[in-house]
């Protein structure tokens, strides 16, 4: 079971298709994950500006992000997976 102590982020990205691909791969070596999705455009406690502009001008690709998580003992072989290493 992932928890926060026990996991490590391995990538992060803004694309639909890539987190798809993503998620299949790390599905298909049997490597359990988690993903957490943070909306760029959502108003913050810190921040207001979302409620000021609202979305225009900006890119809806670009407006959800997508953080995959790992068990620390599988990082190395999902970051060799992906070739990032």
């Amino acid at each position: 079971m992932l928890t926060i102590f026990n996991r490590r982020e391995l990538i992060t990205t803004s694309s639909l298709e890539e987190q798809s691909k993503l998620r299949t791969l790390l599905s298909a070596h049997n490597i359990p994950y988690t993903i957490k999705l943070i909306n760029r455009n959502s108003p913050s406690a810190f921040s207001d500006t979302r409620a000021r502009t609202g979305s225009l001008g900006q890119k809806m690709s670009l407006a959800y992000e997508y953080r995959f998580y790992v068990l620390k003992k599988d990082l190395s072989f999902a970051r060799s997976l992906l070739g990032l290493q």
